[in-house]
């Protein structure tokens, strides 16, 4: 429960943060990146984008333009563009939405603008463009609506409310540049071509209209819809611009983010030459360059520039150069479509990123394994984008760098606190386990120290002594460099053993081994795991033997007893110096059994709760019933050959009949049977005993054979 609230307090603080970073723009740079990413990866074209078109007059239009046989100088007359709007209005184009400023009369004389405005009003319905200045220190152009240029037809509903609820300076122009009378007097409508992009200088959002003294100026593209419904209604309500029944999200400046339908020219899209060209053949009688006269039916056409020299490219999210006159068409596509993206709503934003910071702080600070943090780290890092991306899907700006920044800090603060804490815990416990225990266990305890209950405690352990035979006679032939070397190698390989099998190494008393098993950390098989250490230690001494003779002139041989049974384990010792360690008669018991294998010539004993424990399968025999010094109660002890699925010595079968006689009584026959194993030692002890019990037989025979020495 600690650790929950402790990452619970991680997570918060984490989220409080990444908020705070968010509210204040500091990671405007980065979610601008991570937009990028999701514009590409969703850029289509949209169910409305066939009914946008685009006339360009790209560089190879401006090049057919000067070319001798015309000789048009930039800028180009008037009369050309007649004849684009005479070609929109013979294909049935539902409105046309010029991208061209007509601030200052033709340079060809008055006939060329009046040729325009012919062109304007007999065609289909105009949106021609106005450019209000937004700045206080803007001088050109008028403070007023021209009294010659008709206010717009159309009202819209709240918008004095919204001005007065909303930063009404990014909305309003102080002045406006307007088109020359012959413009202005014939366009359908007047657009507002003047926007602002976001602050990294990418074009993300567009402005849906400007105010020009308490008049309405709609963007080009939106211009370009009313010019063909001059009854369509608008209102403002609740952050949104209504039109004919379609809602558009906005900010408070009144602008949209737009859903880009991908790059250059995804809208169908006609070089002016190839229009003009086409126009010009069709009043002369001949074959129109461009097929057919319906490649504009029922379609809002946009012109605009993408010739380099004209300086209409601007970079957004799809491209450093994107023309214009696009962006316009991507507003008119999405209005169209009904699927302008909208801001997420903060309140949620703020709930989002506080639960995957507090997912995250949680996540880090319960794990225990460093691959557990990993794991965490790998789930919960891609979570902000992939919301981010669900988001875009359905249609909504999620932020990403606020929740990745959450769910990092989170991540990060846990594993700092998790250092400090548990990695101070994780050091100690190696640190004070490492020379007794083998790394898996020390892992084990380390994910788990509640498993660690240090200080005394009763528990059931198999433990295990061994002793090398006759070590104080071989040592005292062997100068101190030599018995020290034999001593470490010997200790070494068996205390690996032992650490392997899961034991733990409880001291070395000379060339003496204390182990037990099934603690500090629980071991449901420590009777199987402490046999097959001691099969193992015989098998691997039996290996060192003779470079230990040969390095010695000693012949190595060790006892091993083994026994399980309840003692008290844990930290014993003085309040300064003290040792996790075991006591009680089951380990006495242990060490009684190393040494009562002198008594039968074997080498590996165990007890009969050990032999019973272990599950019965390893290869062994039973020795006898055994009363060993200071214990009265008798031990039925075994003596273990092999590992499970090993061959079983012939001779065991034999024994255990003799055995049987020994129990019964009939010394005089257990003799005779013990004597026919002459290579086996314990039949040679049992002989010997028999003999003696034959000379004196006892008065109550129980089957036990008491021990007069350790």
């Amino acid at each position: 429960m600690k650790k929950l609230f402790q990452g619970l307090w991680i997570g918060g603080g984490a989220a409080l943060i990444a908020l705070a970073l968010w509210l204040s723009g500091l990671l405007e740079r980065w979610e601008y990146t991570t937009w990028t990413w999701r514009v590409r990866h969703f850029a289509a074209p949209g169910a409305a984008t066939p009914q946008v078109k685009l006339i360009l007059l790209d560089q190879a239009s401006l090049d057919w333009g000067s070319d001798p046989a015309r000789g048009w100088s930039w800028p180009w007359p008037r009369t050309v563009y007649s004849a684009i709007l005479d070609y929109c209005q013979r294909c049935g184009a539902k409105a046309v939405g010029f991208d061209v400023l007509y601030t200052e009369p033709s340079a060809y004389g008055v006939a060329d603008d009046e040729t325009l405005a012919t062109a304007i009003r007999q065609g289909p319905p105009f949106a021609s463009t106005v450019v209000p200045g937004m700045k206080d220190n803007v001088k050109a152009g008028v403070t007023h609506w021209p009294t010659n240029v008709a206010a717009p037809r159309f009202a819209v509903a709240g918008l004095t409310d919204w001005l007065d609820h909303s930063a009404r300076s990014w909305v309003s122009a102080a002045r406006a540049n307007f088109p020359i009378p012959q413009v202005t007097s014939n366009a359908t409508l007047l657009a507002n071509v003047s926007d602002q992009p976001d602050s990294d200088g990418i074009f993300r959002r567009a402005s849906l209209l400007r105010v020009f003294d308490d008049r309405v100026l709609p963007s080009l593209g939106l211009a370009t819809y009313l010019a063909a419904h001059t009854n369509a209604a608008l209102r403002f309500e609740h952050g949104r611009l209504w039109l004919d029944g379609k809602a558009i999200p906005m900010d408070n400046h009144a602008r949209a983010i737009l859903r880009y339908r991908g790059g250059s020219q995804k809208h169908q899209a006609f070089s002016a030459a190839a229009v003009i060209q086409s126009e010009l053949s069709l009043q002369e009688g001949k074959a129109p360059l461009l097929p057919g006269t319906n490649t504009f039916r029922g379609a809002y056409v946009l012109f605009g520039f993408t010739a380099p020299a004209l300086l209409d490219l601007r970079p957004t999210p799809l491209s450093k150069v994107y023309p214009g006159v696009e962006i316009h068409a991507t507003m008119l596509d999405d209005f169209l479509a009904g699927d302008f993206l909208r801001p997420a709503h903060r309140g949620g934003v703020l709930l989002g990123v506080l639960l995957m910071a507090l997912l995250a702080g949680v996540g880090v600070t319960l794990s225990r394994k460093a691959w557990h943090s990993l794991l965490v780290f790998a789930a919960l890092l891609p979570v902000p984008v992939a919301a981010g991306y669900l988001g875009y899907a359905l249609g909504c700006w999620w932020p990403v760098m606020a929740g990745e920044m959450g769910v990092v800090l989170a991540l990060v603060g846990g594993v700092v606190v998790n250092y400090a804490t548990e990695g101070r815990q994780k050091a100690f416990i190696k640190s004070a386990f490492k020379h007794y225990l083998g790394p898996d266990v020390i892992e084990q305890i380390i994910a788990d120290p509640a498993k660690l209950q240090l200080g005394g405690e009763k528990r059931t352990l198999t433990i295990y002594f061994s002793d090398i035979e006759k070590f104080s006679g071989f040592s005292e032939r062997l100068d101190p460099p030599t018995l020290t070397a034999l001593l470490n190698d010997y200790l070494t390989a068996m205390g690996a053993i032992i650490q392997e099998e899961g034991g733990y190494l409880d001291k070395y008393i000379g060339d003496a081994i204390v182990a037990f098993w099934n603690a500090p950390l629980g071991q449901a098989d420590h009777a199987a795991r402490a046999c097959r250490a001691a099969l193992r230690c015989q098998r691997r001494l039996a290996e060192l033997r003779p470079e230990f003779q040969q390095r010695t002139g000693a012949l190595v041989k060790c006892r091993i007893g083994v026994n399980t049974g309840d003692v008290v384990v844990g930290n014993m010792g003085s309040r300064e110096r003290f040792n996790y360690t075991i006591l009680g008669d089951a380990a006495n018991l242990a060490s009684r059994l190393e040494g009562a294998n002198k008594a039968f010539g074997t080498y590996l004993m165990v007890s009969e709760t050990t032999w019973q424990q272990s599950g019965g399968n390893f290869v062994g025999r039973e020795l006898g019933r055994l009363r060993v010094v200071g214990r009265k109660t008798p031990v039925r002890v075994y003596e273990l050959a092999g590992l499970p699925g090993a061959e079983r010595p012939a001779y065991f079968a034999a024994f255990e009949q003799a055995l049987a006689l020994f129990y019964a009584g009939d010394f005089t026959a257990a003799e005779a049977a013990f004597e026919k194993l002459p290579d086996d030692p314990a039949a040679r002890a049992y002989a010997v005993q028999c003999q003696a019990l034959r000379a004196h037989p006892p008065a109550d025979w129980d089957g036990v054979w008491g021990l007069t020495e350790k």
